[in-house]
Protein backbone atom coordinates (compact mmCIF):
# COMPACT_ATOMS: atom_id res chain seq x y z
CA UNK A 1 0.00 0.00 0.00
CA UNK A 2 1.27 3.47 -0.96
CA UNK A 3 2.01 5.64 2.04
CA UNK A 4 0.24 8.99 1.83
CA UNK A 5 2.14 12.29 2.06
CA UNK A 6 1.20 15.23 4.27
CA UNK A 7 0.46 18.64 2.76
CA UNK A 8 -0.46 21.84 4.53
CA UNK A 9 -1.32 25.48 3.99
CA UNK A 10 -0.79 27.46 7.19
CA UNK A 11 -1.97 31.05 7.34
CA UNK A 12 -2.25 33.64 10.06
CA UNK A 13 -5.56 32.24 11.30
CA UNK A 14 -6.02 28.64 10.15
CA UNK A 15 -3.81 25.65 9.37
CA UNK A 16 -5.26 23.52 6.57
CA UNK A 17 -3.87 19.99 6.42
CA UNK A 18 -4.56 17.14 4.04
CA UNK A 19 -3.15 13.86 2.80
CA UNK A 20 -2.26 13.17 -0.81
CA UNK A 21 -1.17 10.14 -2.81
CA UNK A 22 2.39 10.82 -4.06
CA UNK A 23 2.31 11.96 -7.69
CA UNK A 24 -1.33 13.07 -7.47
CA UNK A 25 -2.89 16.43 -6.63
CA UNK A 26 -6.31 15.63 -5.15
CA UNK A 27 -6.17 16.22 -1.37
CA UNK A 28 -7.89 13.80 1.00
CA UNK A 29 -9.11 14.32 4.57
CA UNK A 30 -8.89 18.11 4.45
CA UNK A 31 -9.22 19.78 7.85
CA UNK A 32 -8.81 23.41 8.87
CA UNK A 33 -7.54 23.86 12.43
CA UNK A 34 -7.32 27.23 14.25
CA UNK A 35 -3.65 28.10 14.76
CA UNK A 36 -4.52 29.75 18.08
CA UNK A 37 -5.52 26.35 19.48
CA UNK A 38 -1.97 24.95 19.26
CA UNK A 39 1.40 26.04 20.64
CA UNK A 40 3.09 25.13 17.37
CA UNK A 41 3.30 23.07 14.19
CA UNK A 42 4.18 19.70 15.71
CA UNK A 43 1.17 19.72 18.03
CA UNK A 44 -1.18 20.78 15.21
CA UNK A 45 0.07 18.05 12.86
CA UNK A 46 -0.19 15.45 15.61
CA UNK A 47 -3.79 16.43 16.32
CA UNK A 48 -4.63 16.44 12.61
CA UNK A 49 -3.28 12.91 12.09
CA UNK A 50 -5.17 11.72 15.15
CA UNK A 51 -8.41 13.28 13.93
CA UNK A 52 -8.20 11.61 10.51
CA UNK A 53 -7.29 8.24 12.02
CA UNK A 54 -3.68 7.88 10.89
CA UNK A 55 -1.76 5.77 13.38
CA UNK A 56 1.99 5.89 13.96
CA UNK A 57 2.76 2.92 11.69
CA UNK A 58 1.04 4.60 8.73
CA UNK A 59 2.18 8.17 9.45
CA UNK A 60 3.48 10.14 6.44
CA UNK A 61 7.20 10.02 5.77
CA UNK A 62 7.24 13.09 3.53
CA UNK A 63 5.49 16.43 3.64
CA UNK A 64 5.25 19.83 2.00
CA UNK A 65 3.96 22.61 4.21
CA UNK A 66 3.30 26.21 3.17
CA UNK A 67 3.50 29.09 5.66
CA UNK A 68 2.38 32.72 5.54
CA UNK A 69 5.82 34.19 6.20
CA UNK A 70 9.23 34.57 4.53
CA UNK A 71 11.05 31.26 4.20
CA UNK A 72 14.82 31.34 4.57
CA UNK A 73 17.03 29.45 6.98
CA UNK A 74 16.14 26.74 9.46
CA UNK A 75 13.96 28.94 11.66
CA UNK A 76 10.38 29.59 10.47
CA UNK A 77 8.60 32.44 12.25
CA UNK A 78 5.02 33.20 11.26
CA UNK A 79 4.17 36.81 10.41
CA UNK A 80 0.59 36.89 11.69
CA UNK A 81 0.46 34.23 14.40
CA UNK A 82 2.62 32.95 17.27
CA UNK A 83 4.15 29.84 15.66
CA UNK A 84 7.94 29.71 15.43
CA UNK A 85 9.95 26.52 14.96
CA UNK A 86 13.11 24.87 13.66
CA UNK A 87 12.55 22.98 10.41
CA UNK A 88 15.10 20.32 11.37
CA UNK A 89 13.57 19.80 14.81
CA UNK A 90 10.02 19.65 13.42
CA UNK A 91 11.06 17.12 10.79
CA UNK A 92 12.66 14.92 13.42
CA UNK A 93 9.73 15.13 15.85
CA UNK A 94 7.24 14.31 13.09
CA UNK A 95 9.34 11.36 11.86
CA UNK A 96 9.61 12.72 8.33
CA UNK A 97 12.27 11.56 5.90
CA UNK A 98 11.66 14.61 3.72
CA UNK A 99 10.10 17.98 4.53
CA UNK A 100 9.66 20.83 2.08
CA UNK A 101 8.77 24.22 3.55
CA UNK A 102 7.53 26.94 1.21
CA UNK A 103 5.81 30.32 1.36
CA UNK A 104 2.01 30.16 1.39
CA UNK A 105 1.60 32.26 -1.73
CA UNK A 106 4.21 30.21 -3.50
CA UNK A 107 1.80 27.34 -2.81
CA UNK A 108 -1.14 29.41 -4.06
CA UNK A 109 0.77 30.15 -7.26
CA UNK A 110 1.78 26.52 -7.83
CA UNK A 111 -1.83 25.51 -7.22
CA UNK A 112 -3.30 27.75 -9.92
CA UNK A 113 -2.42 25.42 -12.85
CA UNK A 114 -4.35 22.64 -11.07
CA UNK A 115 -7.50 24.70 -10.47
CA UNK A 116 -10.46 23.61 -12.63
CA UNK A 117 -11.75 26.07 -15.24
CA UNK A 118 -15.10 26.44 -13.46
CA UNK A 119 -13.23 27.49 -10.30
CA UNK A 120 -11.81 30.60 -12.00
CA UNK A 121 -14.15 33.59 -12.45
CA UNK A 122 -13.10 36.06 -15.15
CA UNK A 123 -13.41 39.70 -14.12
CA UNK A 124 -11.36 41.23 -16.93
CA UNK A 125 -10.88 39.60 -20.34
CA UNK A 126 -7.57 39.69 -22.09
CA UNK A 127 -5.19 37.86 -24.36
CA UNK A 128 -2.58 35.99 -22.32
CA UNK A 129 0.90 35.43 -23.71
CA UNK A 130 2.36 31.92 -23.73
CA UNK A 131 4.81 31.27 -22.24
CA UNK A 132 4.71 34.11 -19.75
CA UNK A 133 4.73 34.80 -16.05
CA UNK A 134 1.44 34.72 -14.15
CA UNK A 135 0.80 36.90 -11.11
CA UNK A 136 -0.98 35.38 -8.11
CA UNK A 137 -2.10 37.92 -5.53
CA UNK A 138 -4.77 38.24 -2.89
CA UNK A 139 -5.85 39.64 0.46
CA UNK A 140 -6.56 37.45 3.45
CA UNK A 141 -5.01 37.73 6.91
CA UNK A 142 -2.25 39.55 4.99
CA UNK A 143 -1.63 40.34 1.32
CA UNK A 144 0.14 37.58 -0.59
CA UNK A 145 2.02 38.16 -3.84
CA UNK A 146 3.75 35.48 -5.93
CA UNK A 147 4.22 34.34 -9.50
CA UNK A 148 4.79 31.27 -11.63
CA UNK A 149 6.60 30.77 -14.91
CA UNK A 150 6.26 27.68 -17.13
CA UNK A 151 9.77 26.24 -17.20
CA UNK A 152 10.91 23.50 -19.56
CA UNK A 153 10.56 20.76 -16.95
CA UNK A 154 8.16 22.16 -14.34
CA UNK A 155 6.42 25.27 -13.09
CA UNK A 156 8.95 27.69 -11.61
CA UNK A 157 7.61 29.61 -8.59
CA UNK A 158 8.53 33.25 -8.03
CA UNK A 159 8.37 33.94 -4.31
CA UNK A 160 8.01 37.57 -3.18
CA UNK A 161 7.02 39.73 -0.23
CA UNK A 162 5.27 42.18 -2.54
CA UNK A 163 2.47 42.76 -0.06
CA UNK A 164 4.86 44.92 1.95
CA UNK A 165 5.63 47.51 -0.74
CA UNK A 166 4.75 51.11 0.09
CA UNK A 167 1.17 52.29 -0.43
CA UNK A 168 1.01 54.91 -3.19
CA UNK A 169 -2.13 57.11 -3.24
CA UNK A 170 -3.54 58.10 -6.63
CA UNK A 171 -6.10 60.78 -5.70
CA UNK A 172 -6.97 63.28 -2.98
CA UNK A 173 -9.05 60.79 -0.96
CA UNK A 174 -6.13 58.40 -0.78
CA UNK A 175 -3.75 61.23 0.14
CA UNK A 176 -5.99 61.88 3.14
CA UNK A 177 -6.15 58.18 3.95
CA UNK A 178 -2.36 57.94 3.76
CA UNK A 179 -1.98 60.78 6.26
CA UNK A 180 -4.44 59.03 8.58
CA UNK A 181 -2.58 55.69 8.40
CA UNK A 182 0.85 57.33 8.61
CA UNK A 183 -0.13 59.02 11.87
CA UNK A 184 -1.04 55.60 13.23
CA UNK A 185 1.62 53.31 11.75
CA UNK A 186 4.44 55.43 10.37
CA UNK A 187 5.33 53.70 7.12
CA UNK A 188 2.23 52.40 5.34
CA UNK A 189 2.47 49.22 3.25
CA UNK A 190 -0.28 48.05 0.92
CA UNK A 191 -0.86 45.10 3.27
CA UNK A 192 -1.91 47.57 5.98
CA UNK A 193 -4.99 48.26 3.82
CA UNK A 194 -5.46 45.17 1.66
CA UNK A 195 -6.20 42.48 4.23
CA UNK A 196 -9.04 41.60 6.59
CA UNK A 197 -7.90 43.93 9.38
CA UNK A 198 -7.07 46.51 6.73
CA UNK A 199 -10.67 46.57 5.55
CA UNK A 200 -11.78 47.44 9.07
CA UNK A 201 -9.00 50.02 9.45
CA UNK A 202 -10.01 51.55 6.12
CA UNK A 203 -13.59 51.82 7.36
CA UNK A 204 -12.47 53.46 10.61
CA UNK A 205 -10.33 55.89 8.58
CA UNK A 206 -13.33 56.83 6.44
CA UNK A 207 -15.39 57.42 9.58
CA UNK A 208 -12.64 59.59 11.04
CA UNK A 209 -12.28 61.67 7.87
CA UNK A 210 -16.06 62.18 7.71
CA UNK A 211 -16.39 62.88 11.44
CA UNK A 212 -18.89 60.02 11.87
CA UNK A 213 -18.86 57.56 14.81
CA UNK A 214 -18.14 54.01 13.56
CA UNK A 215 -20.80 51.34 13.95
CA UNK A 216 -18.78 48.35 12.67
CA UNK A 217 -16.25 46.51 14.84
CA UNK A 218 -15.16 43.65 12.55
CA UNK A 219 -14.43 43.22 8.82
CA UNK A 220 -17.55 41.04 8.28
CA UNK A 221 -19.64 43.79 9.87
CA UNK A 222 -18.25 46.27 7.33
CA UNK A 223 -19.25 43.99 4.46
CA UNK A 224 -22.68 43.38 5.96
CA UNK A 225 -23.24 47.11 6.51
CA UNK A 226 -22.26 47.84 2.91
CA UNK A 227 -24.78 45.28 1.70
CA UNK A 228 -27.37 46.90 3.97
CA UNK A 229 -26.88 50.30 2.38
CA UNK A 230 -24.53 52.00 4.85
CA UNK A 231 -22.86 54.73 2.77
CA UNK A 232 -19.51 54.78 4.58
CA UNK A 233 -19.20 50.98 4.58
CA UNK A 234 -20.06 50.95 0.87
CA UNK A 235 -17.44 53.63 0.11
CA UNK A 236 -14.94 51.61 2.14
CA UNK A 237 -15.57 48.39 0.24
CA UNK A 238 -15.40 50.08 -3.16
CA UNK A 239 -12.21 51.93 -2.19
CA UNK A 240 -10.67 48.69 -0.95
CA UNK A 241 -11.26 47.10 -4.37
CA UNK A 242 -10.06 50.17 -6.25
CA UNK A 243 -6.78 50.19 -4.29
CA UNK A 244 -6.46 46.46 -4.94
CA UNK A 245 -6.79 47.19 -8.67
CA UNK A 246 -3.99 49.77 -8.44
CA UNK A 247 -1.73 47.32 -6.62
CA UNK A 248 -2.51 44.41 -8.97
CA UNK A 249 -1.73 46.54 -12.02
CA UNK A 250 1.56 47.72 -10.51
CA UNK A 251 2.52 44.16 -9.55
CA UNK A 252 1.64 42.90 -13.05
CA UNK A 253 3.95 45.51 -14.57
CA UNK A 254 6.73 44.71 -12.10
CA UNK A 255 6.49 40.97 -12.68
CA UNK A 256 5.77 41.14 -16.40
CA UNK A 257 2.66 39.05 -15.77
CA UNK A 258 1.44 38.79 -19.35
CA UNK A 259 0.25 35.25 -18.70
CA UNK A 260 -2.58 36.48 -16.50
CA UNK A 261 -3.47 37.62 -12.99
CA UNK A 262 -5.13 35.27 -10.51
CA UNK A 263 -6.76 36.72 -7.40
CA UNK A 264 -6.64 34.30 -4.46
CA UNK A 265 -7.15 34.51 -0.72
CA UNK A 266 -10.15 34.25 1.53
CA UNK A 267 -11.70 37.68 0.98
CA UNK A 268 -12.35 38.16 -2.74
CA UNK A 269 -14.66 35.16 -3.33
CA UNK A 270 -17.02 36.88 -0.87
CA UNK A 271 -16.86 40.16 -2.82
CA UNK A 272 -17.60 38.89 -6.33
CA UNK A 273 -20.81 40.92 -6.55
CA UNK A 274 -18.94 44.09 -5.63
CA UNK A 275 -16.14 43.81 -8.19
CA UNK A 276 -18.28 44.92 -11.19
CA UNK A 277 -19.52 47.92 -9.19
CA UNK A 278 -16.00 48.95 -8.20
CA UNK A 279 -13.18 50.70 -10.05
CA UNK A 280 -10.95 47.63 -9.83
CA UNK A 281 -10.59 47.13 -13.60
CA UNK A 282 -10.19 50.86 -14.23
CA UNK A 283 -7.42 51.06 -11.64
CA UNK A 284 -5.78 47.86 -12.89
CA UNK A 285 -5.56 49.08 -16.48
CA UNK A 286 -4.95 52.82 -15.95
CA UNK A 287 -1.17 52.79 -16.14
CA UNK A 288 -0.48 55.75 -18.42
CA UNK A 289 1.78 54.81 -21.31
CA UNK A 290 1.56 51.16 -20.24
CA UNK A 291 -2.25 50.98 -20.21
CA UNK A 292 -2.37 48.88 -23.40
CA UNK A 293 -0.02 46.43 -21.69
CA UNK A 294 -2.19 45.95 -18.61
CA UNK A 295 -5.44 46.07 -20.61
CA UNK A 296 -4.34 42.93 -22.48
CA UNK A 297 -3.80 40.92 -19.26
CA UNK A 298 -6.74 38.70 -18.22
CA UNK A 299 -7.74 38.74 -14.55
CA UNK A 300 -9.53 35.91 -12.74
CA UNK A 301 -10.74 35.32 -9.19
CA UNK A 302 -9.88 31.82 -7.96
CA UNK A 303 -12.83 30.34 -6.06
CA UNK A 304 -11.39 26.83 -5.57
CA UNK A 305 -11.61 25.82 -1.90
CA UNK A 306 -7.92 25.01 -1.31
CA UNK A 307 -5.49 26.11 -4.06
CA UNK A 308 -2.71 26.26 -1.48
CA UNK A 309 -3.05 22.53 -0.84
CA UNK A 310 -2.97 21.86 -4.58
CA UNK A 311 0.22 23.91 -4.73
CA UNK A 312 1.77 22.04 -1.81
CA UNK A 313 1.05 18.76 -3.64
CA UNK A 314 2.67 20.21 -6.78
CA UNK A 315 5.70 21.41 -4.81
CA UNK A 316 6.18 17.99 -3.24
CA UNK A 317 7.24 16.54 -6.62
CA UNK A 318 8.40 19.74 -8.36
CA UNK A 319 12.18 19.67 -8.78
CA UNK A 320 12.24 23.46 -9.09
CA UNK A 321 11.09 23.70 -5.45
CA UNK A 322 13.70 22.88 -2.83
Amino acid sequence: MTRLALIGDIGGTNARFALVTPGEFVPHDVLALPCADYPGLVEAVGDYLSRVGVDRDAAPREACLAFACPIGDDRVTMTNNHWSFSRREAQAKLGLERLKVINDFTAQALGVPHVAAHERIEIHPGTPRRPATCLVIGPGTGLGVAGIFPGRRAWIPLTTEGGHVTFAPTDEREQNLLRHFRNRYGRVSVERILCGQGLLDLYLAHCSLKGTPPTCKTPPEVTAAAKGGDAIARDTLLRFLKILGDVCGDAALTMGARGGVYLCGGILPRLLDWLPQSRFVEAFTAKGRMSDYTRAIPVHVVVAPWPGLLGAAEALRNEEVE
